[in-house]
């Protein structure tokens, strides 16, 4: 048995996926405490922690020109219920964090939102199982996950902190 976000076991540990289906039930999901988190932190210190990584996570791709489609637009990545979340847009050749909705929301369990970062699962998958959602502007969030998924890029938190 398999549950979002938590490591899954083979089958001959039943004990243990019984013990994991229990805290699953019984641990709240950290979502509301981080809404919470989000909800006070400044915008300006959002853009300076969030900004510089993306940018260079993604800096072959802008450089190559892939993310031109998104010229001023605006995607909302959100944790199922609101928060926490971040809109993302595209201006002058970089990633922006910004205040505000986006044209096209994609919604998702924090646990759907690593493994699409760490590619542990294909993107279509996650969207066809309805674990990440797309609202809004669908062709502008097909069009970023297909991005996304066509891309070479390898996500760790040194490659996003280091300078």
């Amino acid at each position: 048995m398999s549950l979002p976000g938590l490591p899954s076991f083979p089958s001959h540990l039943p004990l243990l996926d019984q013990a994991l289906t229990v805290l699953r039930e019984y641990i709240p999901s950290p979502a509301p405490v981080l809404g919470t988190i989000d909800r006070r932190i400044p915008m300006s210190f959002k853009q300076l922690a969030a900004e510089a990584p993306l940018n260079r996570l993604f800096a072959q791709a802008i450089q190559d020109g892939e993310f031109e489609d998104f010229e001023g637009r605006r995607i909302r990545l959100e944790v199922n219920g609101g928060q926490p979340g971040i809109t993302i847009g595209f201006w002058a050749g970089r990633l922006r964090v910004i205040d505000g909705p986006g044209e096209a929301t994609i919604r998702g369990s924090l646990a759907a939102f690593k493994t699409l970062a760490e590619r542990q699962q294909d993107p279509d998958q996650l969207f066809f199982q309805r674990r990440l959602i797309i609202e809004g502007d669908t062709e502008l969030g097909l069009a970023l996950k297909n991005l996304l998924d066509s891309l070479e890029w390898q996500f760790t938190f040194r490659q996003l902190v280091s300078s």
